[in-house]
């Protein structure tokens, strides 16, 4: 009982994670349990600092004009990925006018 509630980056369960089988680590990760998964709170917190890090970095591409690249997160064992984030198609001036009154009286562009 006192090892099962020890925080995962224990040197017990360390020493447990290092001598498992691999095909019970893979398992465990296949189970989506990232309490019994090969990471410690802190890698995961520093895989989080990292997808921050790069969030902001392509924010400051984008604010300066240019075209950031697509973000993907760190992959972290016992989570599973999301899917891609579906691309949403804009609106055309004639869709934005029929939603917005405000936009009904706009001159067209030439």
């Amino acid at each position: 009982m006192l090892i099962e509630h020890l925080p995962p980056e224990s040197a017990t369960k360390t020493a447990m994670r290092n001598a498992a089988p691999e095909a019970d680590l893979e398992q465990v990760t296949a189970d989506h349990r990232p309490d019994r998964a090969p990471w410690s709170g802190t890698e995961m917190l520093l895989a989080a600092l990292t997808d921050e890090v790069r969030l902001l970095r392509m924010v400051t591409v984008a604010a300066n004009g240019g075209k950031p690249g697509d973000f993907t997160p760190t992959p972290r064992p016992g989570i599973p990925p999301t899917s891609a984030p579906k691309q949403r198609k804009r609106l055309t001036d004639e869709q934005r006018a029929a939603l917005d009154p405000r936009l009904r009286n706009q001159p067209k562009e030439a």
